[in-house]
Formats: C-alpha cells, sequence, structure tokens
C-alpha cells in the first residue's frame, strides 16, 4: 500500500512549477482525504500522480447512491494551450472528460501525472469519474466523446435548419429506425416521394 504523504512529494526532488501559471511553485495540499497532490496557490490547478491515484481509489471504494452529487458543476478554466508536465517538462496531453464540458484533462504519459485544472476534480465527481479516472485517458473513451459532440453538432445544424420540435421529432425517429428490423423498408418506403 502506498499511503501517501506531503513528505514523499517532497522526497521526490526539486521544487516543481505550476504549468498553468508558469512561475509559482506547486505545494504539497490534498484533493480529497488521503489523496496528496502538488496544488498551485494561484490558479488552484492540481498536480495529480496516478501511482497515488490508483492507490486511493482502491482505498475509497465509490459510496452507495445515498451520496448526494451536485451535478449542477460548470467549470470552465480549463488550460487553453498545450501544458508541460513540472516533473520532466515534456508537453502534456489534452483528454476530453465529457462530450458536454469542454475542460480536458492534460496528461504526461511519460511521468504518469495528470493535470487537473481549478473545480475540475468537482467536475469529475459529478459525473461519478472521481474513481474512474483512468478510463477517461483510454482511446474508446475519447472516442465516445467526439462521437456524442458530433451527434451534438448534427441535431444543433437540424435545428438551424428546422425549428426545435421538427429537429426533436427527427431524431425521435432516427432513433426508433436505427434498430428496426425493417429498416430498410421503411427507410425505401419514406425515399419513395
Amino acid at each position: 500500500m502506498l499511503h501517501t504523504t506531503h513528505q514523499d512529494f517532497l522526497k521526490e526532488g526539486s521544487i516543481m512549477q505550476c504549468p498553468k501559471c508558469r512561475n509559482i511553485d506547486l505545494k504539497p495540499t490534498r484533493m480529497e482525504e488521503g489523496l496528496a497532490v502538488m496544488g498551485c496557490p494561484e490558479c488552484e490547478g492540481s498536480l495529480l500522480s496516478l501511482l497515488y491515484y490508483r492507490d486511493w481509489a482502491e482505498r475509497n471504494q465509490p459510496i452507495g447512491e445515498s451520496e448526494k452529487i451536485d451535478t449542477d458543476v460548470t467549470v470552465e478554466s480549463d488550460a487553453k494551450t498545450a501544458l508541460c508536465c513540472p516533473k520532466c517538462s515534456k508537453i502534456m496531453t489534452k483528454f476530453s472528460i465529457s462530450s458536454d464540458h469542454k475542460n480536458r484533462i492534460d496528461l504526461c504519459s511519460f511521468c504518469d501525472e495528470a493535470w487537473l485544472d481549478d473545480s475540475e476534480w468537482k467536475l469529475l465527481k459529478s459525473l461519478e469519474l472521481a474513481h474512474k479516472l483512468p478510463k477517461v485517458f483510454t482511446d474508446q473513451w475519447q472516442r465516445n466523446v467526439r462521437g456524442a459532440r458530433m451527434e451534438s453538432m448534427k441535431v444543433e445544424r437540424l435545428k438551424r435548419i428546422v425549428d426545435e420540435d421538427d429537429a426533436a421529432k427527427a431524431v425521435e425517429v432516427r432513433d426508433w429506425l436505427k434498430n428496426h428490423e425493417k429498416k430498410s423498408a421503411i427507410v425505401q418506403f419514406i425515399g419513395s416521394d
């Protein structure tokens, strides 16, 4: 077991600076009880070691349905430009959290460290992803997010052409038709006019 302490971060070497602010030293802090991170006192972002995160996630299984989760979290402090890892200075890769949010988590694949901008941990918790963070970094997750975004863009484009009610009806018919066993006969009938 890896019970992480602030001293563990300090043992790892030199002082790291915030990848977003660039001239502010990161300080040991906690994201959750038992989950130590290096945080920026200026922008309130956090550098999260995925090694420590995985240990924390194993020791702290999600609480059942009884825990009230705030689902109305709005986070807009995503770093728009590429960030460099505070440990190794390599460029971090951005990973989308969901199709409904513009926020992206920055990951250094060399150091296995993630940068969470201010309030992104709250966003992950509201989406019930706090205990599933590594899934966000998978190709399948990112494909699903892109697919959902493309679908949303298509529906918005349709709404600009027809009114909202007609667009909703078209989506309903399309979804009904998608898995219908006689789909081709129905599409042929509709296209015959």
